[in-house]
């Protein structure tokens, strides 16, 4: 008996340890214009978009799960397996693609880093142009100067400040019988608004940036195993032990990640639906407007605890977009990517990065309404998600690439379910974000 005690620690820890890209890609996940979004979906439809949640939480770990292995196999990014896929004159339309998320993601920067101010100065610490301002120069002299052990911490830490908004359920009155039925009993409505935040919810959820920090984020982590060294080792090069207990860690931080972004949205559909949705506050511009408007309804704790968690979410989510963008062009380019290498040895993914943060700051400074803004990206992310996502299936069903590590039955079906989903979106996207009806 003492003997089993003593080992399940010892068995539980490469587990706990593993918990990283997948994590942080799922709380990134729920960035300041997710929790908009979401709060837009309470306050309009209370729990009516709840089923939601399940039907993104397989098709979003599907395609992280894929992006995941990808890495694994072959120790490369999805930038530099996109020119192994496609050749030279498929990479060029990937360099567009590619191009056309940076901007996008460079857009969402100055957005998260407002809402970051905003959220500030519901706390009363000060102006929001100056918190803005101080989050995008602090977070890129921590990427620019820091390690990645050190940048990988932080992450995790700031993956803690979304807590606050399961914890909101405990200071909230919810209808748990009323947020069942809405859960698994879908109700379905042709109306404009309803259509578009639904097409904005899936557009939230799988976003394409992910799917390139998916894949940067496990082999910056690869690189960091004892196995790895500067650079990381394929599934196929570990031992038959080693081989099995990492994939089976990586599945488990992936899911785990995919898990907690889900339970987030649901948290936070829940809590504006029972409060804002309840009294007939139904519209809701940005993240700060939600959590100002809770104060009245359900207390000044509640509005702290979603003002905290879009500010911790907002400071995760910046060199997330940064990075994603950046080390998709630096593989395109056949140039050197990550957070865990230096500046002399990859200046092109730096400077991406830095013309993201930077870029993004600037463009909080611009007075530049943010909800324009997030409603911009989820046209550009609505375009180019789905051609995303066929490469991403390309690539990941390519037995020359991938090897034994290529989809099986089940990713296949669900990953393409997926890419079919995101291009019905995409054109939902555009006929409803013209008459108005994402927000």
């Amino acid at each position: 008996m003492d003997t089993t005690q003593a080992a399940s620690p010892w068995l539980l820890r490469p587990y706990l340890r593993a918990l990283g890209p997948g994590l942080v890609t799922g709380a990134s996940d729920d960035d300041p214009s997710g929790i908009a979004t979401y709060s837009q979906v309470g306050a309009s439809f209370r729990f009516g978009l709840l089923w939601t949640a399940l039907l993104t939480l397989p098709l979003m770990t599907a395609v992280q799960e894929i992006c995941d292995r990808t890495a694994l196999a072959t120790g490369k990014g999805l930038g530099e397996l996109s020119t192994v896929r496609l050749g030279t004159r498929g990479r060029y339309v990937v360099i567009g693609l590619v191009s056309l998320l940076i901007v996008a993601n460079a857009l969402n920067i100055a957005a998260d880093l407002i809402a970051v101010g905003s959220g500030m100065n519901l706390l009363h610490a000060g102006p929001t142009v100056v918190w803005a301002v101080i989050a995008g120069a602090a977070i890129t002299i921590l990427i620019i100067s820091g390690s990645f052990e050190l940048v990988a911490r932080v992450f995790k830490v700031l993956c803690l400040a979304l807590v606050s908004y399961i914890a909101m359920l405990l200071v909230v009155h919810v209808n748990w019988a009323s947020v069942a039925h809405s859960t698994f009993v879908p109700r379905f409505s042709l109306k404009g608004n309803y259509l578009g935040l639904l097409v904005a919810v899936l557009g939230t959820t799988i976003s394409p940036y992910l799917f390139f920090w998916q894949s940067l984020h496990r082999l910056e982590e690869m690189r960091d195993d004892p196995a790895g060294g500067s650079q990381p080792e394929p599934l196929a090069r570990r031992s038959g032990r080693a081989e099995r207990m990492k994939r089976r860690t990586s599945r488990l931080d992936v899911f785990t990640g995919m898990a907690f972004s889900n339970i987030v949205m649901f948290a936070i559909i829940v809590t504006t639906a029972a409060t804002l949705g309840s009294h007939g506050r139904n519209r809701i511009q940005s993240a700060a407007e939600a959590a100002s408007a809770l104060r009245p309804i359900a207390g000044h704790v509640a509005s702290v605890l979603f003002a905290l968690g879009f500010i911790g979410s907002g400071v995760l989510a910046v060199p997330v977009l940064a990075g994603a963008g950046s080390a998709g062009m630096a593989g395109l380019l056949g140039k050197t990517a990550g957070f865990s290498r230096s500046l002399r040895r990859a200046p092109i993914f730096y400077g991406l990065v830095l013309l993201g943060t930077l870029g993004g700051t600037a463009l909080s400074l611009l007075g530049v309404n943010p909800i324009k803004l997030l409603v911009l990206v989820a046209v550009i992310n609505g375009v180019a998600a789905a051609p995303f996502l066929v490469l991403v299936m390309l690539i990941s069903g390519d037995r020359t690439i991938m090897g034994r590590y290529a989809n099986g039955r089940l990713a296949t079906t669900l990953g393409w379910t997926t890419t079919l989903l995101m291009a019905g979106a995409a054109i939902a996207l555009f006929a409803f974000a013209h008459g108005g009806g994402l927000y």
